[in-house]
């Protein structure tokens, strides 16, 4: 398979597995993007109908969410700053909705993007560390 990200198979493969993992049957999907390109690695069969329906819906949230890039190393800077904030270093985001859960994970310059179902949170993390550790792999 052909990514636009140029993610190879096995990198690809290993994000889905971890989120499916960690989260079960929770996930709704997951989006490998980078700062000019993104693919959706998974879907959740009930959701959207289409290859073509999928990509135009996640389109909006990549776009939004590829703020992270220059948002990450502000974050981790001011909190590594000397008298800044005891919080650590910034690792993902999640952002709360009413049904449900957007996850941002970015490493370098590549990104992933997974949202779910309403859920309990702690899963998250177990997922985070596991794509983030992949990706620094890749």
């Amino acid at each position: 398979m052909s990514y636009e990200t140029h993610i190879d198979a096995e990198t690809a493969d290993g994000v889905v597995s971890a989120a499916r993992t960690s989260l079960g049957d929770t996930l709704r999907s997951v989006v490998y993007f980078t700062p000019s390109a993104f693919d959706v690695l998974y879907t959740r069969r009930d959701l959207y109908g289409s290859a073509e329906r999928t990509a135009e819906a996640k389109s909006q949230l990549v776009e939004f969410e590829r703020t992270g890039f220059a948002e990450g190393p502000v974050r981790t800077a001011l909190a590594r700053m000397e008298g800044g904030s005891d919080i650590g270093e910034y690792e993902f985001t999640v952002r709360f909705h009413d049904d449900g859960f957007v996850v941002r994970i970015i490493q370098g310059d590549a990104g992933v993007l997974f949202t779910t179902d309403d859920m309990d949170v702690t899963a998250f993390e177990d997922a985070a560390s596991a794509i983030r550790k992949l990706l620094a792999e890749a």
